[in-house]
């Protein structure tokens, strides 16, 4: 049987008896192609393959990991039209929006193309006569990556390059809705000249390719983006084995908006964190928590700014709003609609199905009124278009409506006033503050993460990465 996209294991393309259609949700009519689910036997040989290829790749050279890297990064950025392209057709956020995705992932392919050839040590006077130390880290060894669907390959990326940069070697399986990005990536890795073995690209099921990964004793950590449910699975069975892992698992982020706020830059910066990308990102602004003074105004203001947001086909120069990634995510969509009309919130516009020139999963974004932080629209996350405003007495009732919530990943605050912007920064509960900027957008050379519900586990991106991805090592030198 024909199979467009295969599995990379160990330098050779390989496909499978069972294979599954990629479909553009943007027009169903239109399949992007073929891709092979991989089986216990495959996943296994990558596995293996890993584990032979790290002696290696795990004492190589700096500068071959660099070039490799470096030139991975630069092919992404040569091609990044054509890579959006495809990354909109598969996963449905808008071209731009695709285009910023894949100019992110050639700059973390640069970036850590430099940590190669920045990597450092320690060297420490030991408290015994004539001795010397040194603290060196090393790579922790076959590292498997499990990505989801939403960022297609800045999610791969952001794992893969510094797993290899620190002489890791990397079974990575992405999520199988959006194949064909992940098969794009790992083609131009193999070109840029990774060994055999180094790199394994196996794309499946989780209940078949992402349990494997989980419980084989030669894979030593897990790097895994997705449900919190999923991710405290990992956690336990990782701990049983005492492997290492690093867990993204969302948000339900708040963005505070005080009287005092420059009206029109909060509204872009609730319309940006909330439905950009089909708010379908674990840092969008799924809770708008406006102080009295400025809320009926603000909600008046989105209101209208919210109906300008064009809906259609992620290709679609015009398009704002891309369609939900597939069938299961609009009836979520929905179905949370109706929880939040039930719960007594005030559906004040959106949050219905679209018809366009095209049949696709298209959602009107939609804005929640009359909110209380205890409904189940304002504590769940629904990974889609769809934002509540939370009306509060003044900035202490916000703070403690921001952080009342099971997860910590974003949160955001619009004012003018120094005093409140520090103090938010300081006592807000998550892992990331934004400052009079949407809760969603971090850049590449910068730690990610959360607490509480949100992640667990070493920070991603930046040179926190080498938290998880290596190990530390000391050593005593004798005269």
């Amino acid at each position: 049987m024909q199979c467009d996209f295969k599995h990379l294991i160990n330098g050779q393309w390989e496909s499978s008896e069972t294979i599954l259609n990629n479909t553009n949700p943007s027009d169903l009519d239109d399949i992007i192609g073929t891709y092979a689910l991989a089986d216990q036997e495959q996943i296994a040989k990558a596995i293996d393959a890993a584990k032979n290829a790290l002696p290696a790749w795990s004492t190589s050279s700096i500068q071959t990991r660099f070039d490799i890297l470096d030139k991975t990064g630069t092919e992404i950025l040569e091609r990044q039209t054509e890579l959006a392209t495809l990354l909109a057709r598969e996963e449905g956020k808008s071209f731009k929006d695709a285009l910023g995705e894949v100019i992110r992932a050639g700059q973390i392919f640069k970036f850590f193309a430099g940590e190669c050839v920045r990597q450092s040590g320690e060297k420490l006077a030991s408290t015994r006569d004539g001795m010397e130390v040194e603290i060196t880290r090393e790579p922790v060894g076959v590292v498997g990556i499990i990505t989801p669907w939403n960022f297609p390959i800045a999610i791969p990326a952001w794992k893969v390059a510094p797993a290899l940069a620190y002489g890791n070697t990397v079974v990575i399986k992405p999520a199988e809705l959006v194949s064909a990005s992940a098969y794009a990536l790992a083609d131009i890795l193999h070109r840029a000249g990774i060994p055999a073995g180094v790199f394994n690209l196996v794309i499946g099921k989780g209940s078949v390719v992402g349990e494997t990964l989980v419980n084989h004793p030669d894979v030593a950590a897990i790097s895994f983006t997705g449900s919190e449910y999923t991710g405290k699975s990992i956690a336990a069975k990782m701990a049983s084995r005492m492997g290492k892992v690093q867990l993204e698992m969302g948000g339900k982020n708040p963005l505070v908006v005080l009287d005092d706020a420059d009206l029109d830059l909060a509204v872009d910066i609730a319309i940006n964190g909330a439905y950009f990308a089909t708010g379908q990102r674990c840092t969008a602004s799924s809770r708008i928590i406006v102080t009295e003074g400025i809320h009926d105004k603000f909600v008046a203001a989105m209101t209208e700014k919210v109906k300008t947001l064009t809906v259609g086909h992620a290709l679609d120069e015009n398009t704002i709003i891309g369609p939900v990634v597939n069938q299961a995510q609009l009836d979520q969509d929905l179905s949370y609609i109706d929880i939040g009309v039930k719960e007594g919130a005030t559906l004040v516009y959106g949050g219905q199905k679209v018809e366009c020139k095209t049949k696709g999963y298209f959602f009107q974004p939609a804005l929640f009124t009359d909110v209380t932080n205890d409904m189940r629209i304002a504590q769940e996350e629904i990974f889609g278009p769809v934002a509540c405003v939370i009306k509060v007495k003044d900035y202490d009732d916000a703070l403690a409506t921001a952080n009342d919530t099971p997860f910590g990943l974003s949160s955001g605050i619009v004012t003018t006033s120094l005093k409140a912007a520090h103090h938010f920064k300081r006592h807000s509960k998550s892992g990331m503050v934004m400052i009079n900027a949407p809760t969603a957008g971090v850049d590449y050379h910068v730690p990610f993460g959360g607490s509480k519900g949100s992640s667990y586990g070493p920070r991603e991106q930046g040179r926190y990465a080498a938290e998880f991805y290596t190990t530390v090592k000391t050593t005593y030198l004798a005269p």
